[in-house]
């Protein structure tokens, strides 16, 4: 009433203007907070993601059945009830696999989407002076790039080169190694060792809390990565997790109980996790991923020579591109994850950032030249039959000889049903049909030479496309520059 007493008082002429100018700022402050309204409902609906990644953790390496119909998928020995609890939240993939077998070169495969062949990154102790860290997009990045409210962090292991901070992070530990968890390379490894926070996995898990409260506190959507150093050598657990086992009867592949305590005190950091996610109520809103970033060493103490090995039913383990060196656990949960399920459909690490950008939303980030394909379909119960990559493969590539596995370089591409071997020194081949053999005992190459030439000639034509490092008899691939060894498909 006041004001319109006022503007009574102000002259026609000049009362048209304060009207229309009152109009333009009530127009501009209504249009402003239903964007600042849409834009918050855009944030608080942007998923959380936590990326849990076990170290060295085989297929078989818990509690929980990887695949319905193979009682081998389970460890006969170890126990993770949180890990079996988060299964039954979620889906369990039967043929998942780290991008490598061994954790660098897997674990940039995660971040960029891309496989280490492409990124000419293929095993531990290389130069990364050639990749281009900046430049990439990653995980962090790309969901940024979406939301620019996400927030990330990294915890624990890295065992990358740069620093996480290029790669988008906003808190991390650094760019921590095996040695930062406690590694040490002798035959010490092996022997039990009792900490109150064996593997710093509790110390680990308190800085992903307060990371995940102070993201619940400002309102912010979060990408977690929690790396842990277990269940990598050296062993250690906390006494009373040792105690509580003592008195289990072993199994008949997996007998180690220092390793069986670690494994779980490792759940148990998970637990923990969990319990907190339903503390902040932010359980609806978070997808939890839970994956190794390579199959198990074979035997604990790591032997040399082995016949059934810690993996078993799969044959071999770290440092190899057979099945017990690369496939390894994954289980999902999360809004719209139907809870018990199964997926026999083969992903791999590479194929993460893009599922993880489909989760939020993307509908404008174009990934070029990485090899994962989104399985998010899967996750969401849409498409159960097929997840579209550039090439349609999983690749693998161990370009050099290993003292400790195989001795051999090979390189191996799954597709559908089967697996194609090929090693580099004699050109050897060698297709098995995964669903009927596992073990990888029954070469199907004399017999099905039509399927095997097809799957060497995608796994050839893949390595030239890519320009992958080229195996040549003395080379290491170790601290030299790529550029100086010159040596590529």
């Amino acid at each position: 009433m006041i004001l319109q007493e006022a503007l009574k008082k102000i002259p026609f002429s000049v009362n048209k203007k304060v009207f229309f100018l009152v109009g333009i700022l009530l127009l501009f402050f209504s249009c402003n907070f239903n964007d600042v309204s849409k834009e918050k409902n855009f944030y608080t609906s942007s998923p959380n993601f936590i990326l849990i990644l076990a170290d060295d953790q085989g297929w078989n390496g818990t509690s929980v059945k990887m695949m319905d119909n193979e009682p081998g998928s389970k460890s006969d020995y170890f126990e993770t009830p949180n890990l079996e609890i988060l299964s039954k939240r979620g889906i369990r993939f039967s043929n998942a696999y780290a991008s490598a077998p061994v954790c660098a070169p897997s674990r940039y495969s995660i971040q960029f989407g891309k496989t280490p062949a492409r990124l000419s990154l293929i095993r531990v102790g290389m130069n990364t002076d050639h990749i281009d860290h900046e430049g990439f997009i990653s995980i962090p990045k790309a969901l940024k790039k979406i939301n620019r409210q996400y927030k990330a962090a990294h915890f624990g292991k890295w065992g990358m080169g740069s620093n996480p901070d290029v790669l988008g992070y906003d808190l991390s530990d650094g760019t921590t190694k095996n040695k930062d968890g406690g590694h040490i390379n002798n035959k010490s490894q092996w022997e039990n060792t009792f900490k109150k926070d064996p593997k710093k996995i509790f110390s680990i898990t308190d800085r992903a809390l307060n990371f995940m409260k102070s993201c619940k506190a400002e309102k912010t959507p979060f990408y977690l990565q929690i790396s842990h150093y277990a269940v990598h050598a050296n062993i250690e657990s906390k006494e009373i997790s040792y105690s509580r086992l003592k008195d289990k009867p072993k199994g008949e592949q997996q007998k180690n109980l220092g390793f069986a305590a670690m494994t779980f005190d490792l759940d148990e950091g998970l637990g923990i996790l969990l319990n907190n996610i339903k503390e902040l109520g932010i359980e609806d809103n978070t997808y939890i991923i839970y994956m190794s970033d390579n199959g198990s060493v074979p035997n604990i103490p790591a032997a040399r020579k082995y016949q059934k090995s810690y993996n078993y039913p799969l044959s071999r383990g770290k440092w190899d591109a057979l099945e017990g060196g690369v496939r390894v656990p994954l289980i999902i949960s999360g809004p719209g994850i139907k809870n018990g399920s199964e997926s026999s459909i083969p992903v791999s690490g590479s194929d993460l950032l893009p599922t993880i950008l489909e989760l939020a939303g993307n509908k404008t980030i174009t990934l070029n030249e990485i090899d994962g394909g989104s399985f998010a379909p899967i996750l969401l119960n849409k498409n159960n039959d097929q997840i579209k990559r550039a090439v349609d493969g999983i690749f693998f590539h161990v370009p050099y000889k290993n003292g400790i596995a195989l001795k051999r370089p090979h390189s191996a591409v799954r597709k559908g049903d089967y697996k194609l071997v090929k090693f580099q020194d004699d050109k050897s081949i060698f297709l098995y049909n995964l669903v009927e053999d596992k073990m990888e005992q029954i070469n199907l190459a004399p017999q099905n030479l039509k399927k095997a030439k097809e799957l060497e000639k995608m796994l050839d034509n893949y390595l030239i496309e890519v320009h992958a490092p080229k195996w040549q008899d003395g080379i290491t691939w170790k601290k030299t520059p790529l550029n100086e060894i010159n040596s590529n498909y």
